[in-house]
């Protein structure tokens, strides 16, 4: 048993990296995020690497950013708010850049930062079951980890406004319809599919596959797409102003419906 927010391990070239604050959901707090950072650095001083699974434990792959903290940050100053948001991006951008293949093994419900980190993956397979949405909206907040960008890369426009302007949250099964999950499993085969993939992976060419995620990736060196990125932070910081972001975190805080 471990204290630590996110797991690391690594067996046979294939690392697992795994959230771990199964009683929050997997919320993606600034301690759970900073150890993020941490796994990956250790991914990156490792040269035996050749795929990545990224899941989470319980009931959850991740619900999001986590909302208490983000009051508090708005509350404090709203430089602080911006300049977490501004590290979170950052880090989630270090997840994409991974430079071996990244597989999202969605064990449960992943939704607004959740959907934000699954974007960051390569390959997604989903158990049976799960739920994912973007979900901003429900709360007055407008997405900051780069899910205006990677979403609309994955995804019809039409179908990436749904998910966007509805904060619903789909099946798996609909999104695997949709073109962003690869393959839906039985929950008690989820990360057996995982490692299956990783291993095919795992037995092909490092150096080919380092130069194909190049090639077909986004990424932070695609003409424009990290100015793209980062205007969402921009216009986080004229949301602030409004009214709608401490409506809805206070609806969060107090287990309400916003009221907009």
């Amino acid at each position: 048993m471990t204290d630590e927010p996110v797991t690391l391990d690594i067996s046979d070239g294939i690392a697992t990296v795994t959230l771990a604050r199964p009683k929050a959901l997997n919320a993606l707090s600034q301690p759970m995020m900073t150890a993020l950072a941490r796994r990956i650095d250790a991914l990156e001083a490792r040269s035996d690497v050749r795929a990545v699974i990224l899941t989470g434990t319980g009931r959850a792959f991740s619900a999001g950013g986590d909302l208490i903290e983000f009051e508090r940050a708005l509350r404090a100053d709203k430089n602080t708010l911006l300049t977490y948001l501004r590290d979170n991006q950052d880090i989630l951008q270090r997840v994409e850049d991974i430079p071996v293949p990244v597989i999202a093994a969605i064990n449960g419900f992943a939704v607004a930062g959740g959907l934000e980190l699954l974007l960051c993956c390569d390959i997604v397979v989903a158990a049976e079951g799960a739920r994912i949405g973007d979900g901003h909206a429900q709360y007055g907040i407008v997405p900051a980890g780069g899910a205006t960008v990677r979403l609309r890369e994955r995804l019809s426009p039409s179908h990436a406004a749904q998910l966007f302007y509805t904060a619903g949250l789909l099946d798996a099964g609909t999104l695997m319809d949709w073109g962003l999950v690869n393959d839906v499993v039985p929950p008690a085969t989820l990360m057996e599919k995982a490692r299956g993939i990783a291993r095919e992976i795992a037995g092909r060419s490092p150096e080919a596959i380092g130069h194909i995620k190049t090639l077909i990736g986004g990424g932070a060196g695609a003409p424009g797409r990290a100015e793209r990125v980062r205007a969402e932070l921009d216009r986080f910081a004229l949301h602030v102003d409004g009214k709608d972001l401490a409506k809805g975190l206070e609806a969060f805080r107090t287990k309400q419906p916003a009221q907009f």
